[in-house]
């Protein structure tokens, strides 16, 4: 069986290391804690020992999360065109109430509408994924489908 990879962007995947990074830099005080609360005595009743090593644990299963995200990533270069694909930012406007939004199409592992970043896996990433300007586009999402025109495409820098 073929192994899967996850598309991302280059920004994406330095994103990640530099988290794993952070993470093992602060993984040496975290054990120094549960030591100091293991230090305390009796363990059954101790609250600090049980969010120290808590911590840890949470710590310990995103290094192995995030590990699992660069080894099966594969990074994404975009062509200088007008066709939508990850890493490209894109102009659309909603045909039912004609507002304008700006999107990042990114992979799955760094994908946050917070930051208008949206997934090539997501709803509306994948009615864009292949479109170029000009297109309009009915986008299937669990609350119903919806029209939306592509305004521009540019490369995200």
């Amino acid at each position: 069986m073929a192994a899967y990879f996850n598309k991302i962007t280059a920004v994406g995947y330095h994103d990640i290391e530099k988290e794993i990074e952070h993470l093992k830099q602060t993984r040496p005080a975290r054990i120094k804690a549960l030591q100091a609360a293991r230090a305390l005595g009796d363990l059954s009743e101790n609250a600090e020992y049980s969010a120290a090593k808590r911590d840890l644990r949470h710590l310990e299963s995103r290094l192995r999360y995030l590990s699992k995200q660069l080894r099966y990533a594969q990074i994404v270069t975009p062509k200088a065109d007008q066709t939508i694909e990850i890493g490209k930012q894109v102009t659309i406007e909603f045909l039912d109430d004609h507002d304008t939004e700006n999107y990042e199409i990114v992979g799955r592992p760094e994908a946050d509408v917070s930051q208008n970043k949206i997934s090539e896996a997501s709803p509306l990433g994948k009615a864009l994924i292949n479109q170029t300007v000009g297109d309009t586009v009915t986008v299937e999402s669990p609350n119903g489908s919806y029209l939306v025109k592509v305004k521009a495409v540019t490369l995200t820098q």
